[in-house]
């Protein structure tokens, strides 16, 4: 086996931190110091890109939990109610057969050489738990865009209910500014799990 291959990766780093403070309140800076430490000390010639990223990524996971902005702790306890939360293979058949073996937004599968998915539609991260009522079938690019565009979300969202009132209360005005940026979301593909009921649908 070769030296590189035997190098932890920046995730196997950030966890064993972790793992070594227990239910520490931790802020992200001294892990991402020790972490870059370790990685140099594996013969790397470069510091880590980004391990910010894999903190984030395992709180999302629903394996650190987030005590306020850029301060993480590791317990145990949730952590193993986590490995709990994932799909089980079975769990995973019986979604993807239920959902015809395609993404649930665009209709795409394995025929059309995508790579598919089993996601939480309510995260972890909020307390969603793995159940066949909570899975659902992404392509890899929905699933990718699912968890990067949150943000955005909540301001589609905000348009989609601000459209219903407009439409409720006869504005028209608001009602067009409304359906102008959604049309620049649907545009983009932005957050396109959210479906928004156009009146002019077929």
């Amino acid at each position: 086996m070769s030296r590189k291959s035997e190098r932890k990766t920046i995730r196997q780093l950030v966890v064993e931190y972790f793992q070594q403070r227990p239910n520490e309140d931790i802020p992200h800076g001294p892990v991402v110091d020790w972490v870059t430490e370790q990685w140099l000390k594996q013969g790397a010639k470069e510091p880590p890109r980004d391990p910010w990223r894999a903190i984030r990524t395992l709180h999302e996971e629903g394996w650190l939990i987030k005590v306020r902005k850029g301060v993480y702790r590791y317990d145990p306890d949730a952590a193993s109610q986590q490995e709990l939360d994932d799909f089980t293979p079975e769990q995973k058949a019986a979604i993807l057969k239920r959902d015809g073996y395609r993404c649930v937004i665009c209709g795409r599968g394995v025929e059309e050489g995508v790579e598919l998915h089993i996601d939480h539609i309510r995260p972890r991260s909020l307390g969603g738990r793995a159940s066949i009522e909570n899975g659902q079938t992404l392509c890899s690019q929905h699933n990718l865009m699912k968890k990067r565009y949150k943000q955005t979300e909540t301001g589609k969202k905000m348009f989609i209910r601000l459209h219903e009132l407009a439409k409720k209360e006869g504005d028209e005005k608001l009602i067009a500014f409304c359906e102008d940026i959604l049309s620049v979301y649907e545009k983009h593909g932005i957050n396109s799990h959210i479906q928004w009921e156009r009146d002019d649908n077929p």
